[in-house]
């Protein structure tokens, strides 16, 4: 996994500056730390029981870095951190000019997901961020879009490269989903995409031909080369290009004839030999369904394996997609399973089970109830006629642990430990009420159902939204926090000059424990797509967790937020009221 520098964030708050930083995970416990202004030391004695300090001294001139002491021996001091003014820090970014389509119809762009990964080798992350153009368009939609963009920036705003994808790529949030991850092991991440004739990279060369037009009268791309290219995250240039699997084949073996099941892609990242990471790339949720495995190793793209619900035998696998996947070791031997709605698959790209509950619009895996063995997998289904419209079961084996039959198409789900009154997460769907990781009713829901935040200073999740503007399709966003006491949300943070993404989905660009503890950070577009606002808390813990970054699940979580409908990212250990010491992640560091 990544090779982190310390990820030191200082923040000017009204009682001194806060100061907060990374526990790795391949480091002790009980590591202490010593925390500097300039060159003074503040604390009298390491810092053991936490990886955060308010300095009550500290201005906004203040200069701070933190060194580890383990043994008594004090190790080398972080990168020297600056105080924000705010809790958050605006990162430039360059919005590309608009255009108008073939119609006659113009469009401009807006900031939409994000990524991250460690671009170029310094401990730091860098953001990938997806471009949308305003007239981008979900499959059911006919109509031609704009191009799509992937920019790279530095956490200061700097431009590293931008990817044009082309026309034969459409706008929407089932077309390109992009990795960004270090799949080779070298210290630095690649990004991976599909691509098209037209593609041109960061230095200008073109994939296929420059001059095809695939485009239909409708919008649609159904004919023409389809490829898969893994992009140099530091430079953005073109690494290696093939052909892309599953391939299109005839579009109407998808589902339907007009080109909106053909042109349903996930992708993930996951250890499937245990040790390294894979490419996944995905085709299809609502009927066909294909995923192909690839390893990129030593500067060459090799396929691992291929599932395929037309493969003799997998039939009854057909229709079992969500709009999004996971990724965890749900079999405890090591190697990661791909979770991808109610069908899961083994490593080696066999089916583990289905729980044949069809199609679903959410989706969360991780360890939800503490007292049980193993991960669980949380998740609404779209079927009216589907046993169950919520559920919960058991990652590896598909059991059902419990369910509530709801008749319709439930289309939003939930699960977080917002209630310290019960143990493990929470969970709640539409229709369905808040249920305890047991299932069992415990009254009213929250309203708040998009994402959750690991925020404030208890071990609790918030909860992340946004106040939804139905007539422009987006929304401020927000970080509130359920008052179980009353069943009233209380808010914590309003992000004013901010704008959700992804119409009532209400996501931010990206959530991830990005810098300081390992408390999450968020990242939300200005409303006019200037800059990128990144949010970090600053409200003092006493918790010391070691940075979610370097567990395997939570990490991959970032990976694949971006994918069709985003969702959270969970841990592969219970984060919440009563948990036990997580036990240290086995990890390398290249």
């Amino acid at each position: 996994m990544e090779k982190l520098n310390r990820g030191v964030v200082a923040v000017k708050v009204s009682n001194g500056v806060y100061v907060s930083w990374r526990l790795l995970g391949t480091e002790p416990m009980n590591t202490g730390f010593n925390v500097y202004r300039g060159s003074t030391k503040l604390n009298s004695s390491p810092i053991t029981n936490s990886t955060n300090y308010l300095d009550t001294g500290g201005t906004t001139s203040s200069t701070y870095t933190v060194r580890p002491v383990v043994g008594g021996t004090e190790g080398p001091a972080s990168p020297v951190a600056t105080v924000w003014s705010n809790n958050y820090l605006d990162i430039p970014i360059q919005k590309p000019p608009g255009g108008t389509t073939p119609d006659g119809v113009s469009y401009t762009y807006s900031a939409n997901d994000a990524s991250v990964g460690d671009l170029d080798g310094d401990g730091d992350y860098e953001i990938v961020l997806k471009w949308d153009p305003s007239n981008s368009k979900d499959n059911s939609q006919s109509g031609y879009t704009g191009n799509v963009y992937l920019d790279a920036y530095e956490l200061n705003g700097t431009l590293k490269w931008r990817i044009d994808l082309g026309r034969n790529i459409r706008a929407g949030a089932h077309y390109t989903q992009f990795l960004v991850y270090d799949f080779d092991g070298d210290g630095k991440a690649e990004v991976v995409c599909k691509t098209a004739d037209g593609t041109r990279d960061a230095a200008g060369t073109v994939i296929g031909s420059a001059s095809a037009d695939h485009r239909n009268s409708s919008g649609y791309v159904l004919s023409g080369p389809e490829f898969l290219t893994v992009f140099n995250g530091n430079t953005g240039t073109i690494l290696t290009t093939t052909n892309y699997e599953p391939p299109r084949g005839t579009v109407s073996s998808w589902g339907d004839s007009y080109g909106n099941r053909v042109d349903r892609f996930l992708a993930g990242v996951a250890y499937l030999d245990g040790t390294r990471p894979s490419i996944v790339m995905a085709r299809g949720y609502y009927t066909r369904t294909v995923l192909v495995a690839y390893d990129w190793r030593n500067g060459q793209l090799t396929k691992r394996w291929t599932f395929d619900t037309n493969s003799p035998g997998y039939g009854s696998y057909t229709g079992q997609g969500n709009h999004q996947l996971s990724v965890a070791d749900v079999d405890n031997d090591g190697k990661d399973e791909i979770i991808y709605g109610a069908l899961t698959l083994n490593d080696n790209g066999t089916p583990m089970y289905s729980t044949g509950l069809g199609h679903g619009d959410a989706l969360h895996v991780g360890d939800l109830n503490p007292d049980r063995a193993g991960l669980e997998v949380f998740g609404v289904h779209e079927s009216s006629s589907a046993a169950y419209g919520a559920e919960m079961h058991d990652a590896a084996t598909g059991q059902i642990l419990w369910g509530v039959h709801t008749g319709a198409d439930t289309g939003r789900g939930l699960a977080a430990d917002i209630d310290p009154r019960y143990r493990g997460a929470e969970a709640w769907a539409s229709g369905v009420g808040l249920r305890t990781a047991n299932g069992t009713s415990i009254g009213t829901a929250p309203s708040s159902i998009n994402f959750a935040i690991w925020w404030d200073g208890d071990l609790l999740r918030e909860l992340l939204d946004h106040n939804w503007n139905s007539g422009s399709s987006t929304g401020v966003g927000k970080i509130d926090k359920w008052n179980y006491s009353n069943g009233t949300l209380t808010n914590l943070l309003t992000a004013t000059g901010t704008l959700s993404n992804n119409h009532t989905k209400g996501n931010p660009s990206l959530q991830a424990d990005l810098i300081g503890d390992w408390r999450e950070e968020v990242i939300w577009r200005k409303s006019d797509s200037t800059a990128l606002r990144l949010y970090t808390t600053t409200s003092v813990t006493s918790h010391k967790i070691f940075t979610l970054m370097h567990d395997p699940v939570y990490r991959l979580g970032i990976a694949w937020q971006n994918v069709g409908y985003n969702q959270p990212p969970h841990t592969s250990f219970y984060l919440g009221d009563g948990m036990a010491t997580p036990t240290p992640p086995n990890i390398y560091l290249p």
